[in-house]
């Protein structure tokens, strides 16, 4: 599933700007596993009623993997909610990255 375009601008106003901080997650933190290269992008099929939304499992820069849900809007990402991976996410999480690795061998 192709979601975003490789280079990504983010759309952060009094409704999104630091609102992660109660799970310790800064917004540029967030933002960053959206530039990794280890990603797993779904459709948040349960929150998409108004508009389409999504959920991305990724790590930042310094390994922390978060769960990042976000919404596109005029061609910008409006994160929605960004806090560490469960141990249940983490567990699908590194089972998808190991089934795409051997797909691409």
């Amino acid at each position: 599933m192709r979601v975003i375009k490789e280079s990504v601008e983010f759309q952060w106003d009094k409704g999104n700007i630091n609102k992660n901080l109660k799970h310790n997650v800064a917004d540029k933190e967030a933002e960053e596993i959206f530039g990794s290269g280890r990603k797993v992008v779904s459709k948040d099929e349960k929150h998409s009623l108004k508009e389409e939304r999504y959920m991305l499992w990724g790590k930042t820069n310094v390994g922390r993997k978060l769960t990042v849900f976000f919404t596109l809007r005029k061609n910008k990402v409006r994160i929605i909610s960004a806090r560490d991976m469960s141990r249940k996410e983490d567990i699908a999480y590194e089972k998808k990255i190991q089934s795409h690795t051997k797909v691409q061998k």
